[in-house]
């Protein structure tokens, strides 16, 4: 078949949205089928272009293209998921959070004002109008369908698929390090591990590795890193090279991640794979369709002094650290998560 992938692109921001639909593209090719990632520009602020992004999504027509005609087309984003197409199934990585559960809060800028309302409701409004669209909608895990049933009423089905390079990930030594490798941004709360951090009793160092999504969100933490007297036990790392990746993994005593209501979370598998312990918190999303407390990591309030609790219980007992990580090893091979399944369940009639 030909296959087409929507979705969209913020200019200079990479993360896992964009590495799914390019290895979602390598998987259709491996199966044979001829496929293209068709992305649209988007910015969602000022928040009153939204409309203007919906407009133009509806407006591009991928039925076909100067290749031909495209048999069936995979959506996977806000607004590009409103893209007509004859044979569309959508793969829903979340939708437009601002709206929803995130509506007036400081992680979004859609305020609770006249404004804010209309907006917010004119987007519930597409949503609930263009998405039954689709032959079939599926979302990328249990909580982004969760969401989507709450406020739109709309039933979809969970389709986990792997991290990037999950079979690359292995296990070395448990380091005296706790890593947290998120890009830098206020719904990964590198702020409040900080604030965790300070309260230690155990001398915890932790690595922070992600790139920040806005300019001064870097320098907000390194000023926060000297204000808290933390030089010493923080280290904080841009980009680095997938070799020096899978090694921080690999010798990590556990890994922290601690988003707000994330989707999925690349980052919990990739720990898994490594055989990491994760510490994650009970409002974090995705992380716990995965991490079993006390058995494969440790689930536990978002607050500076219950982190802190968590941290240093895994620094003061490799032992420990060692069996929940192995026990998440096992856990994560038993899910058999892979996308030759992915890869048949959106693509079959």
């Amino acid at each position: 078949m030909k296959v087409v992938i929507t979705t969209v692109q913020v200019p200079f921001v990479e993360g896992g949205a964009e590495r799914c639909a390019v290895e979602l593209k390598n998987a259709l090719i491996k199966t044979g089928h001829t496929t293209e990632i068709i992305t649209m520009p988007f910015m969602d602020y000022p928040p009153e272009n939204l409309t203007n992004h919906m407009a133009a999504a509806r407006l591009i027509n991928v039925n076909e293209g100067g290749g031909g005609v495209a048999d069936l087309c995979i959506a996977l984003k806000f607004p590009a998921y409103f893209m007509p197409h004859d044979n569309k199934v959508i793969w829903a990585l979340h939708q437009h959070r601002a709206v929803y559960d995130l509506f007036d809060t400081e992680l979004s800028r859609v305020r609770d004002t006249p404004e804010g309302r209309a907006l917010r409701d004119v987007i519930v409004r597409a949503d609930n109008a263009y998405l039954p669209e689709a032959k079939r909608i599926y979302t990328i895990a249990e909580n982004v369908a969760v969401r989507m049933k709450r406020y739109n009423n709309i039933t979809a089905t969970p389709l986990y698929h792997p991290c990037p390079g999950m079979q690359n990930f292995y296990a070395d030594a448990y380091e005296d390090y706790i890593l947290m490798p998120s890009r830098i941004n206020a719904t990964k709360r590198q702020s409040l591990a900080l604030e965790a951090l300070r309260l230690c009793k155990q001398k915890v160092h932790l690595y922070l590795v992600g790139r920040a999504d806005q300019p001064g969100m870097e320098q907000n933490l390194r000023n926060k890193i000297r204000e808290y007297g933390l030089e010493s036990r923080v280290r904080l790392l841009d980009f680095v090279p997938e070799e020096e990746k899978l090694e921080l993994y690999a010798k990590a005593r556990a890994v922290l991640f601690i988003p707000v209501d994330e989707d999925y979370g690349y980052i919990t598998l990739e720990a898994m794979a490594a055989a990491r312990p994760v510490i994650t918190a009970a409002d974090s999303g995705g992380p716990l369709e995965f991490v079993q407390d006390g058995i494969t990591g440790m689930i536990t309030q978002p607050t500076p002094e219950e982190i802190a609790k968590a941290m240093d219980e895994l620094w003061k007992h490799k032992k420990m650290a060692k069996q929940f990580g192995e026990a998440g090893k096992k856990h994560l091979a038993e899910m058999n998560i892979n996308w030759e399944h992915v890869v048949k369940e959106l693509t079959r009639p």
